[in-house]
């Protein structure tokens, strides 16, 4: 039973305003817009639809706007005050793994992220929250974006108010193009030069994620709406049809480059199509002449021309001899011209793959031989559908998927693992990272961990889950709350998320070849700074002068520390880290020795050239090939003189960056 407070609409008189404004609605649905507190009316729309000519086209232009624009374009360059800490405890095969499943707001991890992985992700895929009218939670106090994100998780003490993004609040559209803008700004970043972007989304905002993608990427970088049938029985609750498919709306970072997406594997009936053979391999044979009418010699001059066949042979000539005297120009059999698929210039280089055959009317038809596997012996593909059918697809199989690793049906539509394998197989050399950035249950990991057990691949992923609070008062979310409360884990999405990770991996080495194959992640979470930050607003300047004096937050760890490092140097996350004790105290090595740290809480004066002289013995064994950087913790040296010693036969020994936080 719901309780009426004082606050409802019903204990208030009727909202004329919104009367009003909904009979405009009906009217003239283009008078209604969305602004800065909701629905309003546009009185320019309203002026030009009553003639007055005062209204002026100044303010026109093509292209996606809402209120809230400005705000989200200087939200995804505002720098993050975060960090990502370490939970070792939480992940699987910590020491070897190259996988990252990061628990977090996705604006504040794709913000620390920038400096370590821009230009290296060759495929992002993402399944961000569908704009159904219900919540999406996401921070939205730009002051503090840390505190409001650990508040609004149920972190830290704050009662911070988790908003609806409903059509009657107005900003249905706005709400949410406000918070998919920054991230997909940020996430172009990311991409290698060959790399993609595809997004999954319904109908309601395909149009805002394409308008989204040309204005980020670039009109000419657009690539595709792919259709996937994920519900052959339709959503019967839809008023006019009942709706059986997903869009993916697919960006390339440069449309330029080749590799952003390569062919799919040539399987089944398309196989007995080659039934031809010679020294170099099965080839199946396609039609010189272009097809398409379209083509012809007033749209294609250039592709109109002879050509001369060798009638005792079949082979090929752009130049009529003795040898070569049969003449075949690209016209139908009716004799309308057309033209040829090969410009002169490809015939030259490639004319051997060309052959020509004499049909029953007499008359001569050039062929090229299409292979089944390339020069190099590589397995042959075809161009990847718009449009996707296959009955694995759809999202029975997501639900199966996850309902036979956990046991039960803890998320409703997954995405089908099948699936995020097709994108992962034609966006992903084996060697390529793959980021996902709304993980949900985990699919896109599973995926890429399935993916390279197949191919031998040695692909990463990077997911990233908010630990939105599950609920089982909740009738949607008591399920896979109870599942959470059952292996003792906090009741929230990412737990499912790094479980379904964990048991995928290990279903996937059950039957796997390769016993070295990486089903494990590092597990990170969001947080604040390590480094204290200076609050000047307090009346009490001695009390913070004091608590300042150290400026490394209490409780934090030396892993702590060294995870802020790599994201501050800009160093992978999984890379390679040694560790020794030197002096008593322990070194870590990053990257081979191009990062130095002893995170040590204390140094005494009498430790320093101890210490100092087996770092530089240390760096010396590791010989990194580029600049070595070493850091300490401020606080930890006795007195300035220690720190300056420190530095001192650190610098004499070839160490010349030295660092304290």
């Amino acid at each position: 039973m719901q309780k009426i407070t004082a606050g409802a609409p019903e204990t208030q008189s009727a909202d004329l305003v919104a009367g009003n404004i909904a009979q405009l609605k009906a009217l003239f649905p283009e008078l209604v817009t969305e602004g800065a507190k909701g629905a309003s009316v546009n009185l320019d729309v309203l002026k030009a639809l009553v003639g007055d000519a005062t209204v002026t086209d100044a303010e026109e232009k093509y292209g996606l706007n809402w209120h809230g624009k400005r705000r989200a374009r200087q939200l995804a360059l505002a720098p993050s005050t975060g960090t990502l800490r370490p939970c070792p405890e939480e992940s699987v095969n910590w020491d070897t793994t190259q996988n990252l499943m990061i628990e977090g707001d996705n604006l504040e991890v794709l913000k620390l992220l920038q400096k370590s992985y821009a230009g290296k992700v060759k495929l992002i895929y993402i399944d961000p929250p569908y704009n159904t009218g219900k919540d999406f939670v996401y921070p939205d106090n730009f002051q503090d974006s840390i505190k409001n994100y650990l508040e609004m998780t149920g972190q830290i003490e704050g009662g911070a108010k988790i908003s609806t993004n409903t059509e009657a609040g107005g900003r249905f559209h706005t709400d949410w193009l406000n918070m998919m803008y920054p991230r997909l700004r940020l996430a172009r970043n990311l991409l290698c030069e060959d790399g993609v972007l595809f997004v999954s989304i319904d109908d309601r905002e395909v149009e805002n994620v394409k308008k989204l993608g040309l204005e980020i990427f670039g009109e000419e970088c657009f690539v595709a709406v792919l259709s996937v049938l994920v519900n052959p029985r339709g959503r019967h609750l839809d008023k006019f049809f009942a709706q059986t498919h997903d869009n993916i709306v697919v960006f390339a970072k440069n449309v330029d480059v080749e590799g952003a997406i390569t062919g799919m594997a040539k399987e089944g009936a398309m196989l007995e199509e080659y039934d031809k053979e010679d020294a170099r391999g099965k080839y199946r044979e396609i039609g010189l002449r272009n097809r398409n009418q379209a083509f012809n010699p007033v749209t294609r001059p250039t592709l109109y021309f002879p050509l001369y066949v060798n009638p005792e042979t079949g082979q090929i000539s752009l130049e009529r001899d003795a040898q070569h005297s049969e003449e075949v120009w690209p016209d139908t059999p009716d004799g309308v011209k057309t033209c040829w698929t090969w410009s002169t210039k490809k015939i030259a280089s490639d004319g051997s793959l060309l052959t020509a055959a004499k049909v029953s009317d007499g008359s001569w038809r050039v062929f090229r031989k299409d292979y089944l596997a390339g020069e190099a012996g590589e397995v042959a593909t075809t161009l990847a559908k718009s449009i996707w059918l296959d009955k694995e697809f759809n999202n029975d199989y997501g639900r199966k998927s996850v309902k036979d690793l956990f046991g039960a049906a803890v998320m409703d539509f997954p995405k089908s693992p099948l699936l995020l394998q097709r994108i992962v197989d034609i966006a992903t050399r084996p060697s390529d990272i793959v980021v996902d950035f709304f993980a949900g249950s985990g699919t896109t990991g599973h995926a890429v961990m399935q993916q390279n057990a197949e191919d031998g691949g040695r692909r990463r992923y990077i997911l990233v889950q908010l630990p939105e609070p599950l609920s089982t008062a909740n009738k949607e979310q008591s399920t896979a709350a109870e599942f959470c409360q059952k292996i003792g884990k906090p009741m929230t999405i990412a737990e499912l998320t790094k479980e379904r990770l964990r048991r995928a991996g290990k279903k996937i080495m059950e039957t796997a070849v390769d016993a070295g194959l990486d089903v494990g992640f590092r597990a990170l979470k969001l947080d604040d700074s390590n480094i204290r930050a200076w609050n000047g607003q307090t009346p009490e300047v001695a009390q913070a002068l004091l608590e300042h004096q150290d400026n490394i937050l209490q409780g934090r760890t030396e892993q702590d520390l060294l995870y802020e490092l790599l994201l501050k140097l800009g160093l992978d996350l999984c890379v390679p880290i040694q560790q020794q004790v030197i002096a008593s105290k322990s070194v870590h090595a990053v990257g081979a020795g191009v990062l130095l740290a002893c995170l040590a809480e204390s140094i005494t004066a009498a430790e320093v050239e101890k210490l100092a002289e087996g770092i530089v013995q240390w760096h010396r064994q590791l010989a990194p090939a580029g600049e070595t950087t070493c850091v300490f913790r401020d606080s930890a040296f006795a007195d300035d003189v220690a720190k300056t010693n420190m530095a001192a036969i650190l610098q004499q020994h070839g160490i010349q960056n030295v660092r304290s936080l």
